[in-house]
């Protein structure tokens, strides 16, 4: 019998980091239920045709495990291209470069330039009761979602985005995508989450929020229009009731992580 050794110590860690990952991977876009359905079919697979011996039930599964592959690039293909561009990302590997460069004091100035824009924006359209839905990109381009609007590629300016939402502006129906540090596009359509935990509450911008945080890595804002109320949607969550210090500590935490 082999000893067990650093190297299946080291083996086991990389799986669980594995699995850790996909399960937050899926949880932030709404599929975590799938997840745990291919996880229970593959511990049914495993106890049935490994542990048991059962051969009949064991070959019918052996031959969804050929094709499994194949149908989890079909089920998770969205997924799949996030994981991808998540981890090659400058991100991930922000820390070597850490190494050998030190802009912190830069990135804090870069970042004071846009944030305060949208803070005083979004600020201003709550005490009105204006309804907004700004997207902040990050990694995972959004020209696809850029593209179901206006282009607009302006410099970002808290007047222009309080005139692009205002309630007459032919554009304030639909979302800002804002990357690269310009406003890129407004009257932009995005996908909505069916996530069943959201309250009823809350409207169309809010589950408009939420699904492309749960589809990609960027941050959206929501101003409602009946209470003025500041929402944020990363990651797969929805952070309601934000006051101005919450929403320039989040938008400069992603801002510095550049």
């Amino acid at each position: 019998m082999t000893p067990f050794g650093i190297k299946d110590a080291l083996d086991i860690f990389i799986v669980a980091l594995l699995l850790f990952y996909l399960y937050r991977l899926m949880k932030e876009s709404g599929t975590i239920n799938i997840f745990f359905g291919v996880l229970a079919f593959i511990v049914v697979w495993v106890v049935t045709s490994e542990i048991l011996g059962m051969r009949l039930i064991g070959t019918i599964l052996d031959k969804f495990m050929s094709i499994g592959l194949l149908v989890l690039v079909i089920l998770f293909q969205d997924q799949i291209k996030r994981f991808l561009v998540e981890l090659g990302s400058n991100k991930r590997w922000k820390f070597l470069k850490n190494l050998f460069h030190h802009h912190r004091g830069d990135n804090e100035h870069d970042a004071r330039r846009w944030v305060m824009p949208i803070v005083y924006a979004c600020m201003n359209m709550a005490r009105s009761k204006t309804g907004a839905l700004i997207v902040i990109e990050q990694d995972i381009p959004l020209e696809t979602y850029e593209k179901t609007g206006d282009m607009i590629d302006a410099t970002i300016n808290s007047r222009l985005i309080e005139n692009i939402f205002f309630k007459n502006s032919p554009l304030h129906d639909g979302a800002m995508i804002i990357a690269h540090d310009r406003i890129k596009a407004a009257g932009c359509i995005l996908p909505v989450s069916h996530d069943t935990n959201v309250p009823r509450s809350l409207g169309l911008r809010h589950r408009s929020a939420l699904g492309i945080a749960q589809a990609t890595d960027a941050l959206a804002i929501v101003v409602s229009e009946e209470t003025g109320n500041i929402s944020i949607a990363h990651r797969g969550t929805l952070s309601t009731r934000l006051n101005s210090t919450e929403l320039e500590h989040r938008l400069s935490q992603i801002s510095l992580n550049e």
